[in-house]
């Protein structure tokens, strides 16, 4: 058998097996080298606005995602239940993602726009008066604590060297952003969502103007989740990377 010469020579074997494996990884890999991206182009994606930021890292900060994942499989039962499964270019400014299968809670790929600035209220307070069977805990203490964002520019700064494509007036506007969000009809609010479109403008605690809250950072975060795509106009065929 014209195997046996491997069979019985096992430095012969192992060079063997290095070059298979050598072939088959520049098979793998020499594509990639081609593309210009691999995540695929979709149009209305835009880095977060400086209180979505903020609201963000609460989230992180505060555990959410050991229950909750933001990632939609393509299976039927998942897309009958939370929407259009995730496309890899909704994550690509998350650093980190918060892709995952763990699901204590359900699901918040899509929560934006799925439940009133109220029921997040509710929610955080005590999560059993709009879901009697939520083992969330609560947290009511994050509308107590007003927000601090001295640090906002700072963050998004590393986050441009990281690849997130934060202008230098995004950065140099960022504290001012953080309030126009939360600041209706204002001048500074047209200018915001300039930079930031389909951002969403109001107190979203339910409290009087002023400071912004911890709780206003997280509900803005909520609320924007999923909202950047338009479904109706994506393509599903394929991205076009060149």
């Amino acid at each position: 058998m014209k195997h046996d010469f491997f069979e019985k020579n096992s430095m012969v074997l192992l060079v063997g097996i290095l070059v298979v494996v050598a072939i088959g990884g520049l098979v793998e890999i020499a594509p990639l080298f081609l593309l210009s991206s691999t995540i695929e182009k979709v149009q209305g994606m835009r880095p977060y606005s400086p209180l979505e930021l903020a609201g963000r890292d609460i989230y992180v900060r505060e555990g959410c995602y050991n229950c909750h994942s933001q990632m939609i499989r393509s299976l039927r039962d998942e897309v009958e239940r939370y929407g259009h499964y995730s496309l890899a270019a909704e994550s690509m400014y998350d650093h980190p993602f918060q892709w995952g299968s763990k699901r204590t809670g359900p699901d918040l790929a899509r929560v934006g726009g799925k439940y009133s600035d109220g029921w997040h209220i509710d929610h955080m307070r005590q999560p059993r008066s709009v879901v009697p069977e939520s083992v969330m805990p609560g947290y009511p203490f994050l509308e107590q604590r007003k927000l601090n964002y001295g640090d906002v520019a700072a963050r998004m700064r590393a986050l441009k060297i990281a690849g997130v494509p934060y202008t230098d007036e995004m950065i140099d506007k960022a504290q001012a952003d953080v309030v126009a969000q939360i600041t209706p009809d204002s001048a500074e609010a047209k200018e915001m969502l300039a930079r930031y479109p389909k951002a969403q403008v109001r107190k979203f605690d339910g409290a009087a103007p002023g400071e912004p809250s911890e709780l206003d950072a997280m509900i803005a975060y909520l609320q924007m989740l999923g909202t950047l795509v338009d479904f109706a106009k994506f393509d599903a065929a394929g991205p076009n990377l060149r």
